[in-house]
């Protein structure tokens, strides 16, 4: 209420034209626009099969949303969110997406979960922090705080309708409670989504109007064909093609072309997402940081610096 907010800051001093977006679009799904990228597969998978040689595991998904962390890290100003046609810096860095769940009998269920990272996460700093998040919210017994709330919310008929109403109002003003928003995976700084685990091609997914997702990455099966090189002679290319859902009212258009820059510069080289970056910008009133993950792989360059040490 009256501008302040649990999970970010209030920002001011913005571009007069960005800045008036909000009254034009009031909603995210006015707002929506639809980006297409195409990952070279070939490159990401030897630097899986490499990692997998030193007993690393790393996944696409890993790489995606290392780069994204990267790029925010770099370009702050994508994680930012619109609420009431006001503008907020996020006082954090989170990526949600949904998991399938271990079912005994092979039914098909889901869960949401969100994951909190630091701009200067690496790669194995990522890798972690998704694998402890999928291994402790896979077990269908035990059951997430979101499914729990949904499976007791839709035992009374109506209670859904009224709960998730009064949710919507306080969280419109400001007044939902920290610890829930940090539950829900509906706030979060992007929701990605990879339809490659189960056979299926890239979508552009809507942007939620509940929560505050600005951006929504959906990922595709590889995409395989012909084309020709530069000196004309045919080739065969295979490319991980993701689709990209963004709320333009976020940032100017230069903005997302300088974090775009960033992520698909560590996305054709990995390896860079390998250590931390030199700098870590930060928005104006505006710092995070999260402990590193417990059990992280370390390269031997860095084991030996750290012994030389």
């Amino acid at each position: 209420m009256f501008g302040f907010r649990p999970e970010g800051r209030r920002v001011k001093d913005i571009d007069p034209i960005v800045q008036i977006t909000p009254y034009l679009m009031p909603m995210r799904c006015d707002a929506q626009v639809f980006l297409d990228h195409e990952i070279e597969y070939e490159t990401l998978m030897r630097y899986i099969a490499k990692k997998a040689r030193e007993g690393v595991k790393i996944t696409f998904m890993d790489i995606i949303i290392a780069a994204f962390v990267r790029g925010v890290s770099q370009v702050p100003e994508i994680n930012r969110f619109i609420m009431n046609k006001q503008f907020y810096n996020r006082k954090e860095l989170t990526v949600s997406f949904t998991l399938l769940l271990n079912t005994p009998d092979g039914s098909i269920k889901e869960n949401a979960v969100k994951i909190f990272f630091d701009p200067s996460d690496t790669i194995y700093d990522v890798s972690a922090r998704c694998q402890q998040k999928i291994a402790n919210n896979r077990d269908p017994e035990e059951g997430s705080f979101v499914i729990k709330l949904a499976s007791a919310l839709l035992k009374i008929p109506g209670l859904a309708t009224t709960v998730v109403g009064l949710v919507k109002l306080l969280d419109r003003y400001g007044l939902c409670p920290k610890a829930l928003i940090d539950e829900l995976p509906f706030h979060t700084s992007m929701f990605i989504t990879n339809n490659a685990s189960i056979g299926l091609m890239k979508v552009y997914h809507h942007i939620y109007n509940f929560g505050n997702t600005s951006m929504f990455i959906g990922m595709g099966k590889s995409n395989r064909y012909n084309t020709v090189d530069a000196q004309g002679n045919p080739v065969r290319k295979c490319t991980l093609p993701i689709g990209i859902t963004a709320d333009e009212r976020v940032c100017g258009g230069a903005t997302y072309a300088r974090f775009f820059a960033v992520m698909n510069k560590h996305l054709k080289n990995p390896e860079l997402l390998e250590v931390e970056p030199e700098q870590v910008f930060y928005n104006n009133g505006v710092e995070y940081h999260v402990p590193k993950p417990e059990g992280v792989f370390v390269p031997k360059a860095k084991e030996e610096e750290a012994v030389q040490a």
